[in-house]
């Protein structure tokens, strides 16, 4: 008899971090792309203590969310992935006012979350929040949008230093970076790690472990939820302030490089929906051509974008 059926109440053998690295491995090599991507790895990680506590600190948020575009088609919940609705470029956005982000043009788990509710992705305004409650010192007067790109020099070279600029000219203490898809982990690794070398302390915020890990950050918040909700669950306010405190609460006290906390709130009952994500052993001949045709479309419409805006 197995353990489990002896009454030790195991957990599932899936109730673990989803393996993105070899899942996304194994899938794109079955949908014919060849040789596997390189994600960045480092042996060292930079860290910045935070210089005074985080009730007087003044906070960023750092986000892979893109703006709202008119005419780029479906950006709504539960859209298909929207490559015209990519932006290339880091902008930045007045944290006073609320903001339109979507997150459609990015490799979210659509199988069992829509992003219908963008506090589970942008959480400006349960930061505002906490500025009003006297939790964080202030919040810098603009957020800024990392864009999600797999070639790592452009990432290092162009978008994490123009990152670092926008933060040290707000005179931000810490920035906390919300990524989505498992490039926009790799993405906002890199900034966090260019950040805290040029002064200022982070905390990343996702839901891909093993990406973030991979890279080596400062200061990493898990949440084991599906890609798209690094900030809490949709329609859950409560979930949503908890996990930003936890951020606060890491952000200010984690002993050194590599500390991660992962937030003791579960997605469901059942950790079935693990086994979905990019799993080849999943789809059928069928859904693999179908899902390559895809990709291949949106690489083509992205092509274009990157193309008209001068990027290649």
């Amino acid at each position: 008899m197995s353990e489990r059926e002896k009454g030790l109440d195991f957990a599932p053998a899936q109730d673990v971090p989803i393996p993105y690295l070899t899942r996304i491995r194994d899938y794109y090599q079955a949908l014919g792309y060849g040789a596997p991507y390189e994600w960045a790895h480092y042996a060292e990680v930079p860290f910045q203590p935070l210089q005074k506590p985080v009730s007087e600190s003044r906070l960023t948020i750092v986000t892979t969310a893109a703006p709202f575009q008119a005419g780029k088609g479906d950006q709504g919940p539960g859209a298909a992935n929207n490559a015209a609705a990519k932006f290339y470029s880091v902008y930045s956005g007045d944290a006073a006012k609320d903001h339109n982000l979507r997150i459609s043009h990015v490799a979210i788990d659509r199988k069992h979350t829509t992003a219908e509710d963008p506090g589970t992705y942008f959480p400006l305004p349960v930061l505002r929040q906490e500025a009003a409650e006297g939790r964080i010192g202030s919040v810098a007067p603009r957020f800024h949008g990392l864009p999600t790109n797999r070639s790592h020099r452009t990432t290092i070279e162009v978008d994490c230093p123009e990152i670092v600029v926008r933060c040290k000219a707000d005179g931000v203490d810490a920035a906390i970076l919300v990524p989505n898809c498992p490039v926009c982990h790799q993405s906002v690794s890199l900034a966090a790690r260019m950040l805290e070398e040029n002064g200022v302390a982070t905390v990343v915020m996702g839901c891909a472990k093993d990406i973030v890990e991979y890279v080596g950050v400062p200061r990493f918040l898990f949440s084991d939820f599906p890609l798209g909700n690094p900030a809490g669950r949709p329609g859950d306010p409560d979930s949503q302030g908890f996990t930003l405190g936890l951020a606060l609460s890491l952000l200010e006290h984690a002993p050194g490089a590599r500390t991660t906390v992962q937030s003791p709130l579960r997605w469901s009952a059942s950790a079935d929906w693990k086994l979905d994500y990019s799993n080849i052993a999943r789809l059928t001949p069928e859904e693999i051509a179908q899902r390559r045709a895809e990709f291949d479309k949106q690489k083509a419409v992205a092509k274009t974008l990157r193309r008209d805006a001068g990027l290649t």
